[in-house]
């Protein structure tokens, strides 16, 4: 994989333009909608069953729209292939369900450290459901696959370091930016801690590494079933309605992360597409967290 920016460049050249150039406005229009009108806070302002039917229907306009472009586009024999229609429609209830699933169990007398305890499982447990979920479509539909990326044959770790050492300058910024220090570190979505209690270096940790299983689902997800999933029907082009899906993810981020988001998760489908392995990806994704983690934690030190 030494040779990724040879890949990424023959995937811009070979690129179905129309639906890159459709996909990337429509992105647009979505990312601009959201931080004009707070559709992501109006979402989560919901119970469990309007949020989740609301999530769904965001998710699966920014899945869909470019698949039916293209479907209409240059595919309309597989409009009528009722297996890829029903996974189509799948795909975006599953990470909805991710989305609006919430832990709210009683470990302690104390309510701040039950706020802690359940971030703290909330990531390990979505991980087991949506790994389930995904491994109960293998069995039915793909029987003869392996599980989507979990292969590290001939995989080589190199190439994903200069990758990860070059978003170094730009996560040195982003820690001096206020909304950036508004949100990172994650441990600030146990609200109130500073009342309640205080944690030590184990806490922070044990945080840390559940918050990084999280970006373990993330890719099992988006570049291991959106994009090897279907690549079967699609090819590469599968790539670029993952891209769109996964920006509306970021829709609680900072404006600059989710623009990123649509450019870099495409960036990560081509690598995952050349390699069929999530790895690499998992790696770089992972590592940029525990870095803007870390710039969260010496950018508030600083600052304050």
């Amino acid at each position: 994989m030494q040779d990724w920016p040879v890949h990424i460049k023959n995937f811009l050249q070979s690129i179905n333009k129309a639906l890159w150039a459709f996909t990337t406005v429509f992105t647009g229009v979505l990312i601009f909608l959201n931080y004009y009108y707070g559709i992501h806070d109006w979402i989560n302002g919901h119970s469990f069953y309007p949020s989740f039917f609301y999530r769904y229907c965001l998710s699966a306009i920014a899945f869909l729209s470019p698949y039916f472009f293209l479907l209409i586009l240059k595919r309309k024999q597989l409009l009528y292939n009722k297996k890829i229609l029903l996974l189509l429609f799948i795909a975006p209830s599953i990470f909805s369900l991710k989305m609006v699933f919430i832990i709210n169990l009683s470990v302690s007398d104390n309510p701040f450290w039950n706020n802690y305890w359940n971030h703290v499982l909330y990531w390990p447990a979505l991980l087991i459901i949506t790994a389930s979920l995904l491994l109960f479509i293998r069995e039915k539909w793909y029987k003869n696959s392996p599980f989507w990326g979990m292969s590290c044959k001939s995989f080589q770790w190199k190439p994903y370091f200069l990758l990860l050492f070059l978003m170094v300058p730009l996560i040195v910024w982003a820690s001096t930016q206020h909304d950036f220090l508004q949100l990172y570190p994650r441990l600030k979505m146990v609200s109130g801690t500073s009342e309640g209690i205080k944690f030590n270096l184990w806490h922070q940790l044990l945080f840390e590494l559940s918050y990084g299983i999280d970006f373990v689902t993330i890719e099992l997800f988006f570049r291991g079933f959106l994009v090897l999933a279907f690549v079967k029907w699609f090819g590469k082009d599968a790539i670029i309605p993952m891209a769109c899906f996964y920006a509306t993810v970021h829709f609680g981020k900072p404006l600059g992360e989710c623009i990123g988001s649509y450019f870099g998760g495409m960036i990560l489908g081509i690598l995952v597409y050349k390699t069929q392995s999530l790895w690499g990806s998992l790696f770089i994704h992972l590592g940029v967290a525990w870095m803007m983690e870390l710039g969260g934690y010496l950018g508030n030190i600083f600052s304050g």
